[in-house]
């Protein structure tokens, strides 16, 4: 499963520099031939990038199998920080403003977990609306090295063993408290009441009620919607809302997932992938009480058959106002050469049908291999989103949009006072003077194990203007802007301030 990968500005220079993680050779964790474990490339604007993870203490010797990453400003010091999943302890980072990270996870509360549960993801979010970001960290199972279970194929190869000899274990919800200090409210919020394979993590608002909720797909067990009560608690409706199986009634392989509005009607709609034979799926919001599965009407179905995908998400990489689809894929086991997959890409057309646009995204694009994480990230603050894709056992990838299709777009860098510091959980809705509404909310937590740009994007097509924005801020406040300019990364900061 291993290989997350992050997009952040670190140093606050304006250019998102990029975050891995690695997992280290096993069981002799220390004695692995690589000089570090995770990797910080910092972004010198100029197409290349300095590798300063020593210099930034990141190297994560002191860390054990390292997973899923995690990136947001989790005490409002206007500095990007790092939560680490690990196979071990969990590890949270403090960004010092200089270059630099301090571990501060001892004594933080996120350092406790049940023994041997090895964590995947992560997802920062305000679910009590207090100003603070929360975190949410998806568990797959209790597992450790010497414990490790061997499963063959036959007498001569050894294969990956089926999930189903694992034991399933609860994801963790902690509550920001303020000055670094987080309290386990897994029990109290409910979240601990249902046991799953938590892989790919998603939060958006799906009721409409202005608080975020959480998708969690897992793992040959149904899926989760923890739908926020208001009260401190959540409720899991995942067969109530009709996200928990897929079309058939099955529970997949759930692997990667994305929470956008894929349609552009006001609703947040979700996509996940699964392994080969089971289908991706797509599932639309009927206005805040439902979703129907549009995995068959969209096509998406027949176009993933074949497919066995971990990172997943919705990118409008042509700029054209609809959300298309990426898929990092790759099998799970790699005995033989046909295992190695591509990544795919999946135009949306019309709000309703997807396309199969692969074969016109470049020979890079076509790389096969056995993909994991991925970011959406822009790199080159050009308005066209570029993918980082990691592979096991192969360098990353960064993939830059060449952007020949001049279509327009808007960035907001939002900067919440009342609300966290960066905005997370803020609705955003961009009408231009056609009359077209857009819409997208503030989240990094995309696809599998990894961190995209917290910076929100929006495509506008061939309009170059714009009639108005409003954003609905985690505080309560909306804000309107009148006649942005397109074709600009647009800093908005939430307009009552207040001490944090």
């Amino acid at each position: 499963m291993c290989g997350g990968v992050a997009a952040i500005d670190y140093d606050n220079d304006g250019r998102m520099d990029l975050f891995f993680t690695n997992g280290a050779k096993l069981p002799e964790l220390k004695k692995t031939t690589h000089s570090y474990y995770n990797c910080l490339l910092h972004n010198n604007g100029d197409g290349t990038f300095t590798d300063v993870t020593e210099k930034a203490g990141l190297n994560g010797e002191n860390l054990g199998f390292c997973f899923g990453v995690a990136v947001a400003d989790y005490d409002n010091d206007g500095k990007q920080d790092i939560f680490i999943c690990d196979a071990g302890r969990n590890a949270l980072y403090h960004n010092n403003g200089d270059g630099t990270f301090t571990d501060v996870s001892a004594g933080s509360g996120l350092d406790h977990k049940p023994a041997n549960v090895l964590s995947v993801g992560a997802a920062w979010f305000d679910y009590d609306n207090d100003g603070l970001l929360d975190l949410v960290v998806t568990n797959y199972t209790e597992w450790n090295p010497e414990t490790d279970k061997q499963c063959f194929m036959d007498v001569d190869h050894e294969e990956y063993c089926s999930p189903t000899v694992y034991k399933s274990v609860a994801s963790r919800l902690y509550r920001n408290l303020g000055h670094g200090r987080f309290e386990d409210v897994t029990e109290a919020s409910g979240i601990g009441k249902t046991l799953g394979k938590g892989m790919g993590i998603s939060i958006a608002d799906f009721s409409g009620n202005g608080l975020m909720d959480i998708f969690i797909a897992n793992d040959t067990e149904p899926n989760f919607l923890f739908i926020n009560q208001g009260n401190g608690t959540f409720k899991e409706s995942g067969l109530e809302y009709g996200v928990a199986y897929n079309a058939h009634g099955d529970s997949v392989s759930g692997m990667g997932s994305d929470a956008r509005d894929f349609d552009n009607d006001g609703w947040v709609d979700i996509v996940y992938n699964d392994l080969a034979g089971q289908v991706y799926g797509l599932l639309k919001n009927e206005g805040g009480k439902s979703f129907s599965d549009v995995t068959w009407t969209s096509r998406l179905g027949p176009l993933s058959r074949n497919l066995s995908g971990w990172s997943i998400g919705f990118i409008d990489f042509n700029n054209d106002g609809w959300k298309d689809i990426y898929s990092a894929n790759g099998d799970v086991d790699n005995l033989t050469l046909a295992s190695r997959q591509h990544d795919t890409m999946f135009r949306n057309v019309d709000g309703k049908t997807l396309e199969d646009v692969t074969d016109q995204m470049g020979s890079d694009f076509l790389f096969a291999g056995y993909q994991r994480g991925a970011a959406f990230v822009d790199l080159n603050n050009d308005g066209f989103m570029d993918l980082v894709v990691t592979s096991l056992g192969e360098r990353p990838r960064i993939l830059m949009n060449n952007a020949l299709v001049r279509n327009h777009w808007i960035m907001f860098d939002l900067r919440g006072y009342k609300s966290n510091r960066d905005g997370i959980g803020a609705r955003i809705k961009v009408v231009t003077a056609s009359g077209r509404a857009l819409y997208n909310h503030v989240s990094t937590s995309v696809g599998f194990m990894s961190s995209s740009d917290r910076r929100t994007h929006f495509g506008l097509g061939n309009e170059t203007r714009i009639d108005h924005v409003e954003i609905r801020w985690p505080s309560g406040i909306v804000q309107r802007i009148d006649h942005p300019a397109a074709d600009q990364i647009m800093k908005v900061e939430e307009p009552v301030k207040t001490a944090t």
